[in-house]
């Protein structure tokens, strides 16, 4: 069996998921690029490996079960285990998204992918992390999933949301849940924010690049034995809950 470290990386085709599995394949890393596109999976796929990362496709839709339990089965027999899990999959469900206006299937579908499709990503692939030596989860939030900014006057949480923001505060409690449980074991998993990075999620009108989002997953990624677990963090440190 590979001693190679492994990763998976879910909505890894473009924008920060891409920029997490350069990232971690710079490292030496085998990195799964996890998407549900054929076409952009495959082309994400031969740029990494033009420079130089060991990448492997991994068919991906983490809204359906049986996609994930083939993406399972791929990477167990591709490496026998799992070292890291980013769960990056994301999408904001579209306009609008004023509560008194939202389409309550926009918040069904978003929760769908962020929260729920998060829970059923994991849940496939533990087995798999619990062969590593020390194994590391990292879920993909955001600073509007915090409650405390949310309702600290004058912050700034981007625009009314009640489909986003809250799945991504729902993320953020699922998060902490599972600290809870994995109590004990070397399993640490923690929530990220890569901050307002210009990406397609929101035409591109954010300030950081891709590569700065990925920062945080990256260093996630690769914490010590003793790091932390059931915590919040961008770059300058913890993101208050």
């Amino acid at each position: 069996m590979s001693e190679q470290t492994i990763a998976l990386v879910t909505g890894a085709n473009k924008g920060i998921g891409y920029e997490i599995a350069a990232g971690l394949g710079a490292l030496g890393w085998s990195v799964g690029v996890g998407a549900r596109d054929a076409e952009r999976r495959d082309a994400a796929v031969a740029k990494l490996r033009a420079a130089g990362v060991d990448a492997f496709g991994v068919p991906l839709d983490v809204t359906d079960d049986a996609s994930v339990a083939a993406a399972a089965t791929l990477v167990g027999d591709r490496a026998g285990r799992l070292d890291v899990l980013v769960n990056n999959a994301g999408i904001t469900g579209g306009v609008p998204q004023e509560p008194t206006r939202v389409d309550p299937a926009i918040v069904r579908t978003v929760v769908e992918t962020n929260v729920i499709g998060v829970i059923r990503v994991t849940n496939a692939l533990l087995p798999l992390l619990r062969r590593s030596t020390s194994p590391r989860i990292v879920n993909m939030s955001s600073g509007v999933g915090s409650l405390t900014r949310q309702t600290t006057p004058g912050a700034e949480t981007g625009p009314i949301s009640a489909a986003y923001s809250p799945s991504k505060t729902f993320l953020n409690a699922v998060t902490v849940q599972y600290a809870k449980e994995l109590h004990g074991t070397n399993i640490l998993i923690n929530a990220a924010c890569p901050g307002y990075c210009a990406t397609d999620l929101n035409g591109y009108r954010g300030v950081r690049t891709p590569e700065q989002g990925a920062a945080v997953a990256i260093r996630l990624a690769t914490l010590p034995d003793d790091g932390p677990t059931g915590r919040f963090f961008e770059d300058t440190g913890p993101v208050p809950w």
